[in-house]
């Protein structure tokens, strides 16, 4: 909060510069502008069709987020002021005038324009319509484009100069954008907007158009791409079942799956009456002994030959119906070579007796029907067993024909879905662009109306500007300089409390002792009511008597004034006062009182001068290159300065400053309090830490700051320390 009153008492110091400067800025201003035309605005808007799709013939279903419906439309505005589309106004604007329109040109020309010839306008004329047609822009590297371009932009009409006087804008979250133009004529105004959304509307027509059509042929290209990818693939399937004679894989699988099963059915029957049959072969031989075995077998040779060649017919036949998948037709055949079998079995047995002992004639019989029985079921096993590797070899045949197809189907139905998921878009896009949307000017711009002057609100514009630039000047002159102007400063930068200060007096104001009570200046009047303050806090340190030491850090920080000053204070409580001019390199208390008695003379003839109360006594000195101590030692000054305290109350030494710190140390080592005074403008610089530290390590010694010549500080009193922090 210091720091803002410091500031504050900164600008009322400097109150004088805050008013002339803006008030000279709104005078040159006021001058400048009251001959500024009149201006006039125009407005237009168009509709886009983004939000409101009351005129679409076909919609999508399709809900757009509001950023993304902002997004077009600030495109279309950015795309409203660019170069290329303002340049299309330019053009217009400039043929106007180099064809000498009377309704369409409102400017006077510039000297560019009226030196041209007809024929160099015509060819201005021709190149400007070629670059209209275009769409493209002047090259700036050609003399000749170049000369134009500077005369368009000289005559205004450049795209910068329309962009600054050129507002667009959506309506806020409506269909529509507003374009609003200011110039200094009403038709030009209305001119430049119905212009620029002409071109603005055109272009976006024909680009809208033109990406449609490349959107049409892209999707149609690409549509026809998958259609022949898919035909190639059913042809290439296609082939490849002519190639390996595959009808339905799936029937012909099932089909020998089938067949396998039942051969597998038949197989296992005969396999168990091979088994039945050799069993009961075995057990009707165990009945026969070898002697009728023997009798049996060679009364049968000749019949058995008969027997065996039907056998063999039966076997063949046998093999040919397994082989045919047991074809019903060969089954009759079968079954009738079967029959006469049995009747030559049964013709053998009735013609040839077997044994009148014996009565075995079934047993026999039974014996040669399950021989050929057993050798048919055996013919049979073989037979299947051929047939079902040949089932599994066309099995087998059939897997990588499956596996090879099955790649194929994928393919076509992969093939299948990417050409229909493009012929549905290309179909959504024949659609969507055969009713496309176009931007409309829904509302035309008329000529502008006048609009209120600005030449007020300029002057007072620059008047608020200039005095907010001064004010940002000063504060960062506040900001930067560290100079010390108010006692709680000096407190904050030494750590010292400061005693009071002193305001600033003219170089003419008497300060010696003879006119410190015949003055009557007013600011002579606060630097004593202000020098009392400081008297008080000093008596207050300690009793009387007592010696008293001003230094200060630097030269001419008004020390010498501030001794006499504090000098009279003291007298007036009625005390004793003794006032030692100890600068000796600058005795301005002895040039002020040139005939007071030397301290030099004091010292060597101990004649103490008189003491009267109320009254003040001064010891002066002879101007010269030496110290306290060069004129006689320590313990014979000690003597002197105790002798004179037993008979002043107050005794107040100007020591030399503590540049000259040895000069201004031995007056200190005598001294009861020291006072240090600090000029108020001056910042403390590091070569002055030293000396503060000195200061600090007097051991209470030192009684505080003084700050002399201030500025623009109410009065006030007491003593000032630093903060203490929480």
């Amino acid at each position: 909060m210091t720091e803002v009153v410091q500031f504050l008492r900164l600008l009322q110091r400097n109150k004088i510069t805050l008013i002339l400067v803006p008030l000279i800025t709104v005078i040159v201003c006021y001058f400048l502008v009251r001959r500024l035309p009149d201006t006039y605005e125009s407005h237009a808007r168009i509709a886009t069709g983004l939000v409101d799709k009351t005129d679409q013939v076909v919609t999508r279903a399709k809900d757009e987020q509001d950023q993304q419906i902002a997004r077009k439309f600030e495109s279309l505005i950015q795309v409203m002021r660019l170069k290329r589309t303002l340049d299309q106004v330019s053009y217009r604007l400039i043929l106007n005038d180099l064809k000498g329109l009377k309704d369409s040109t409102w400017r006077e020309p510039v000297r560019a324009l009226e030196e041209m010839s007809k024929g160099d306008k015509a060819k201005a004329v021709a190149l400007i319509t070629r670059k209209y047609q275009k769409r493209e822009e002047l090259f700036l590297w050609k003399p000749e484009e170049k000369k134009l371009n500077d005369m368009i932009v000289e005559m205004g009409y450049g795209a910068n100069a329309l962009r600054e006087k050129l507002i667009i804008y959506r309506t806020g979250v409506g269909d529509y954008i507003d374009i609003e133009y200011e110039a200094e004529h009403p038709d030009l105004s209305a001119y430049v907007i119905n212009t620029l959304a002409q071109e603005f509307i055109a272009d976006n027509s024909s680009r809208v158009v033109g990406n449609n059509k490349k959107t049409i042929d892209f999707l149609q290209s690409f549509m026809q791409q998958k259609l022949n990818a898919l035909n190639d693939r059913m042809n290439t399937l296609k082939n490849f079942k002519i190639q390996n004679r595959v009808l339905n894989l799936n029937e012909q699988a099932k089909s020998i799956y089938g067949q396998m099963a039942d051969f597998e059915t038949r197989r296992q029957i005969a396999q168990k009456d091979i088994i039945a049959y050799t069993a009961a072969i075995g057990n009707i031989d165990r009945r026969f002994n070898p002697t009728e075995r023997k009798y049996f077998e060679s009364a049968l040779t000749d019949i058995n030959q008969k027997i065996i060649g039907t056998k063999a017919n039966l076997k063949a036949l046998n093999e040919r119906y397994i082989v045919n998948n047991f074809d019903s037709r060969l089954k009759f055949s079968l079954d009738s070579l079967r029959s006469r079998l049995s009747e030559e079995i049964n013709e053998a047995t009735d013609k040839y007796a077997y044994n009148p002992m014996v009565v075995k004639q079934d047993l026999v019989s039974q014996k040669l029907g399950m021989e050929i029985s057993l050798e048919l079921a055996k013919n049979s096993v073989a037979s299947i067993q051929s047939e079902l590797d040949r089932l599994n070899r066309k099995f087998d045949g059939l897997v990588p024909n499956e596996a090879k197809i099955q790649e194929y189907e994928t393919s076509i139905d992969i093939a299948s879905k990417e050409y229909i998921e493009a012929l549905q878009r290309y179909n959504e896009a024949s659609l969507e662009f055969s009713f496309p949307v176009y931007l409309r000017l829904i509302e035309r711009a008329m000529p502008g109306e006048v609009q209120a002057s600005k030449k007020m609100v300029l002057v007072i514009l620059s008047g608020v500007i200039s005095f907010t630039f001064c004010v940002f000047v000063f504060f960062i002159l506040f900001y930067l300089d560290k100079s010390i102007r108010y006692p709680l400063q000096l407190a904050n930068e030494t750590g010292k409390p400061v005693l009071g200060y002193l305001n600033a007096l003219d170089k003419d104001s008497n300060l010696s002792l003879s006119g410190m009570n015949a003055s009557d200046d007013k600011a002579v009047r606060l630097y004593k009511n202000l020098v009392r303050s400081i008297r008080y806090e000093l008596d207050n340190e300690m009793s009387d008597p007592k010696i008293i030491a001003v230094t200060s850090l630097g030269y001419g920080v008004g020390k010498t004034p501030f001794v006499i000053a504090l000098a009279w204070a003291f007298s007036k409580i009625n005390k004793t006062v003794l006032i030692i001019d100890g600068n000796f390199a600058q005795p301005d208390i002895s040039k002020l009182n040139p005939d007071s008695t030397p301290f030099e003379n004091f010292v060597k003839s101990n004649n103490l001068p008189e003491a009267t109360p109320g009254q003040i006594s001064i010891l002066g000195s002879k101007s010269g290159d030496l110290s306290v101590l060069e004129l006689a030692d320590e313990k014979t000054i000690g003597e002197r300065l105790q002798a004179l305290k037993t008979r002043f109350d107050i005794i107040l030494i100007e020591t030399d400053s503590l540049r000259a710190m040895n000069r201004a140390k031995e007056w200190v080592n005598f001294s009861d309090l020291v006072v240090a005074v600090f000029a108020a403008g001056r910042a403390i610089g590091t070569e002055d830490q030293s000396k503060i530290q000195y200061l600090d390590g007097l051991n209470g010694k030192f009684a505080g700051w003084v700050l002399t010549n201030t500025e623009s500080i109410p009065e006030q009193a007491g003593k000032v320390a630093k903060p203490v922090e929480a």
